[in-house]
């Protein structure tokens, strides 16, 4: 997944974001602004999970929506 792309179509994906990650607020959002990094972060923070597996289901859901998101 392309995170320049997706940081430049942000306002487009948080929707897709909020689908999986509920928990996010809507300042979460504005945080993350479409950088990989802190959306790691809050998903770490929001659901009480290690930096290890935060970063694991992140990667899990950019391989189920990088493919749709990409083309």
């Amino acid at each position: 997944m392309n995170w320049e792309r997706v940081e430049g179509n942000w306002k487009q994906l948080k929707g897709k974001v909020r689908e999986q990650w509920g928990k996010l607020t809507d300042d979460d959002m504005d945080v993350i602004a479409g950088r990989r990094q802190q959306l790691a972060g809050k998903i770490q923070e929001r659901y009480g999970i290690a930096q290890e597996e935060a970063e694991k289901r992140l990667a899990s859901w950019e391989r189920d929506i990088g493919d749709r998101w990409d083309k």
